[in-house]
Order: structure tokens, then sequence, then C-alpha cells
């Protein structure tokens, strides 16, 4: 038995299937993490979405940014993006179950010594009250008043976060931080703008798995979201979106031995600015 933590998919349902080839997936005995953004830019955004929610795998989901965007898309709560590629999700004759499915998956997953979000966690939250805040959006998505919060969810303020936190604000801002976040500023303000290499941040930015965060020191975390990283391995720490939609790789990591599986995009991709 092994589980195989997988990078953003965006509809690269072509590329996924040749990564299980090569890992030597096996359904009745493996599991499949998945660190968000299934859907939106690749060709396949039904497929992926079909195969992650499939009764006969055992797989385990976070929300990403372009997951919550569709779900958005489907209520009627956001325009298409430039380079959206959610139509054909909207109009299947399943799709109004696989967006119920996707509603109730978790921002925040955490197993043992491991743990998954798609973009960050706040370096000043413990495990507990990350899973608790978690929890606090999850039940809020899957509710009955679901539309109000994902109207509420666009926008870049609060930056900074507050414990007293309440309503729309409290909502936006942890979202922000699970499934947008990359960077932090010296101010302790959440960055939601800078996408673009390690190298090339501005100096009073810090990317938020390097501040550090000794309440969490006993787990590693997985995630995505920020492809122009690429493959980023830190202490207890692994970023996953190595690009596969523009064009880049696939990737996985085995849990159990740390050992990295890549596929060479072969999907038909998008071309644009890091998303």
């Amino acid at each position: 038995m092994a589980t195989y933590v997988i990078g953003d998919l965006q509809g690269c349902y072509a590329t996924l299937t040749a990564l299980l080839a090569q890992v030597r997936y096996r359904r009745a005995n493996d599991s499949l993490w998945f660190v968000g953004d299934i859907v939106n830019r690749g060709p396949s955004s039904l497929e992926c979405l079909r195969f992650v929610a499939s009764p006969n795998q055992r797989t385990v989901v976070v929300l990403g940014n372009h997951d919550l965007h569709l779900l958005a898309r489907a209520e009627g709560l956001a325009k298409a993006g430039r380079l959206d590629t959610l139509d054909e999700v909207l109009s299947a004759p399943d799709g109004a179950r696989l967006l119920d499915w996707l509603r109730r998956q978790k921002m925040l997953h955490v197993e043992g010594g491991n743990a998954m979000v798609h973009a960050g966690l706040l370096p000043s939250w413990s495990w507990q009250q990350a899973r608790s805040l978690a929890r606090e959006v999850e039940a809020q998505l899957r509710g009955p008043h679901y539309r109000r919060y994902l109207a509420s969810m666009y926008g870049d303020e609060p930056r900074t976060w507050r414990p007293r936190l309440s309503g729309a604000d409290r909502f936006r801002f942890c979202v922000n931080v699970f499934t947008r976040m990359r960077a932090i500023a010296a101010s302790g303000a959440i960055d939601l703008r800078y996408k673009g290499p390690i190298e090339l941040m501005p100096r009073e930015l810090t990317s938020w798995f390097e501040v550090p965060s000794v309440r969490r020191a006993d787990r590693t975390t997985y995630a995505g979201h920020w492809s122009a990283i690429g493959l980023a391995k830190r202490t207890n720490f692994v970023s996953l979106d190595t690009g596969c939609v523009w064009g880049n790789t696939l990737t996985a990591v085995r849990i159990e031995d740390g050992k990295i599986f890549q596929e060479p995009c072969r999907d038909a991709i998008v071309r644009g600015a890091h998303e």
C-alpha cells in the first residue's frame, strides 16, 4: 500500500493517467492525495473531476482557488475568466452531482505526520487553530447558506489575521490563506499578488513556508499553487505544482519513502502568466 500526493491537475487528465501508470498505481490498495486545483486551464476538467470523485478511488482532495471558482461560476456568482475551461463541467449531465461532491471537500487535510493544503498556512497558526479554521470554512461551504459565502469570497482584504474577524471577512481571509497565499510581508500581512520565483521576490516578502513556525514542526506539509517555483523541498515541506498546465510536468511524491515521480505534460496546454 502506498500514498501518492499529486500536484495541481488543472484539467490535465492524459498526463494524470500516464503518471499513475508510471507509479504503477493500484486502485484497490493505493491512496491518492490531490493538492487542489483539479480543474481549469487544461482541456479535461470534467474527466479529472470524474476521476477524483469516483467512489472506486481512495482519494483525498483539498480545495484550490480554481475549484472554488468553478463553484462560484456554477452559482452565477463569478464571470468566466479569460483562460477558463469550465464550460464542459457546467453543462455535463452529471455536473450537479460533481459540483455537490466538490463543495464537500476539505480545505486542509491532516493525517498522522503529514498534512496537505492547496496554497498555504499562516505561520502563527498552530495545527489546532488551522484545523479549526479549516473546519469552519468547510462547514460554511457545505451548509445551506453556501451561496452567500461563495459570493463574499472574492477580494484581497483583510490581509492581517485577527481572532475577532467575523462573517465574510473571516471567511475570505481563511480562504485566501488556504487557497491563494504565496508570501508574507514583513508586517505579517499576507501577500496575494506576487506569483514569480522566490529569487525575484521583493525584499519585503518571504515565502510563507520559509517563515519559521516551530508550532508546526512535527508534520510534513504538502502544497501546490505556486508553479513558478516548481518542485520545492524544505524541512517538513514539499511544493508540488510543477506547472503541468503550462507544458511542464505533473509531479507526485510517495509519502512512505519521499520518492518523486514526474510525467511530462501530455495535454493540450494554455499560454499565459502563471496563475
